[in-house]
């Protein structure tokens, strides 16, 4: 061997430790997280119907069904963050958010989560059929769009089974170009969101009683 392949050879040894410490130390690009976060919506204070409800796991339109903030900044397409996620996929959130919202507006004899094993006697199913941001020259905007139906099981006739369905779509203003804007203004739409539905299924229960 050469005095110059020594040399290299030399070189190259003590360079590879150094370069693997550098690696090791050097940190990897930072992922974000973001929720919703909202305080239950204040609903009238009317007499509870005796219905014992459980909100099964919402659905999620297939482009949306991810932890990755989707966006639109041109049409037919979408788009996602790198670097900015949600903490939960927009169907666990909606489920969540929506239980959590029922359960606190005291208008039912109870509210279910999908894991509970206790009787009911009614269902309410939904989807996230829109969970993104939308941009344009006029600024950002959250976009939710929810579709539920609310059903009772045990309802002998098939035609009765179904008591409603209908689809809900917000959109929020963001008040800066950022995705915790996003999640502000999403916080807000779901809020609203969830107020509504919660409206909807009581006046419906209240109207069979």
């Amino acid at each position: 061997m050469t005095r110059f392949m020594m040399s290299l050879t030399l070189i190259i040894g003590l360079m590879l430790p150094l370069s693997a410490c550098v690696d090791l130390k050097q940190p990897r690009n930072k992922i974000d997280y973001y929720s919703l976060e909202y305080d239950p919506p204040r609903m009238s204070e009317l007499e509870p119907v005796a219905a014992v409800i459980k909100v099964e796991l919402f659905s999620v339109a297939p482009i949306y069904n991810t932890t990755k903030i989707i966006y639109r900044d041109q049409a037919y397409q979408r788009a996602s963050y790198a670097y900015h996620k949600w903490h939960a996929n927009p169907g666990e959130f909606a489920t969540y958010f929506l239980a959590r919202d029922m359960q606190q507006s005291r208008l039912f004899r109870a509210v279910l989560t999908r894991n509970s094993r206790l009787a009911y006697s009614h269902v309410l199913e939904g989807s996230v059929d829109e969970f993104l941001e939308s941009d344009s020259e006029n600024g950002w905007q959250a976009v939710l769009a929810l579709s539920i139906s609310l059903m009772a099981p045990d309802e002998p006739d098939v035609t009765q089974k179904i008591i409603f369905q209908k689809t809900y779509r917000f959109s929020k203003p963001c008040r800066q170009k950022n995705p915790g804007a996003l999640a502000e203004a999403m916080s807000l739409a779901m809020s609203e969101a969830s107020a509504k539905i919660i409206n909807d299924v009581y006046e419906h229960l209240a109207h069979r009683r």
